[in-house]
């Protein structure tokens, strides 16, 4: 199981998707938790006072990094508390957002390390086609260069997160990714989860080699400075703490989610033995890293 020998946590990162509730619709997604509102959390997440007691008790068990994510966490209203709460314990703070509702303000950069947007194509019509729309709109090209603009201003670290899926697999991003200078480039191979996106008949899943093609098509941005991190769906498997809304670990080697008790209820330690966590596929895929390193000069406008 999880629990290493030390009593701390086998790794340092945590990621605790705070809200349920999305504003889009993406058709790939693995983090519905539809389950979860069902039949443990009818709001679909915790109150703010529950959310900020799970945070410290992430915090006070050693974990170093929380990136907190959703559905959509800037749907959040107690989203500023959460990130105050865990940079004030000494934590590295993340938020993984599709982009559509953040405004990078002095205050959200006074507690915000890293700001990860979720960008998969610059295609209207893919993005449509994937479901990351609002009000049936996507994000134009336009909007996300704005708000990777916007992140460096503010002195916050960025991070674009893509997943490949058939509808994007072809597309070519790379000029892209360096014209907005990204510290870090997480490629994902879409993840089928039964239960959340449908598991292996989502029509949308590409294959190894597929993925594989997509990463070996935009490798060479890693001369410009920026971290590319391809993960495969073997890497994504059992090498996260992550928690789910209503504060349970949970892990998806099974193909599915498992999940363990509330850490409100039972502690980090408990709730992390329930579940299966492996450190070295954490290390292997490239979780531990400088997480607070000066961020580089990168060479900007580069189109080969």
């Amino acid at each position: 199981m999880a629990e290493g020998g030390t009593g701390r946590p086998p790794v340092e990162a945590v990621n605790f998707p705070i809200w349920q509730p999305c504003n889009m619709r993406c058709g790939f997604c693995f983090a519905r938790f539809k389950d979860v509102r069902e039949e443990v959390l009818p709001a679909g997440h915790l109150t703010a006072s529950e959310a900020l007691r799970v945070v410290g008790l992430l915090a006070d068990a050693g974990f170093r990094k929380i990136t907190f994510a959703g559905g959509e966490p800037f749907l959040c209203p107690w989203l500023g508390d959460l990130l105050r709460a865990a940079h004030h314990a000494g934590m590295t703070t993340a938020v993984v957002t599709n982009g559509s509702l953040v405004r990078v303000t002095d205050t959200l950069a006074a507690v915000l390390d890293w700001l990860v947007v979720s960008i998969d194509s610059l295609s209207p019509q893919v993005l449509t086609a994937l479901g990351r729309t609002t009000a049936g709109r996507p994000l134009s090209e336009d909007t996300y260069r704005s708000l990777c603009e916007d992140v460096h201003r503010a002195g916050i670290r960025l991070k674009i997160n893509t997943v490949v899926t058939r509808a994007n697999r072809h597309e070519d991003l790379a000029a892209f990714v360096v014209a907005t200078e990204p510290r870090r480039w997480k490629i994902l191979q879409m993840l089928p989860i039964a239960g959340q996106n449908g598991g292996p008949g989502n029509a949308l899943s590409v294959t190894d080699d597929e993925f594989r093609q997509f990463v070996r098509r935009h490798s060479w941005v890693a001369r410009y400075g920026i971290d590319v991190v391809p993960e495969n769906n073997d890497a994504m498997t059992g090498s996260y703490a992550m928690l789910d809304p209503a504060g349970r670990f949970f892990d998806n080697v099974r193909g599915s989610y498992t999940y363990s008790a509330s850490i409100l209820r039972c502690g980090v330690p408990a709730a992390l033995r329930q579940i299966t966590l492996d450190r070295s596929k954490y290390l292997a895929r490239g979780g531990q890293y400088d997480w607070s390193a000066p961020l580089p000069v990168l060479a900007r406008g580069a189109t080969d």
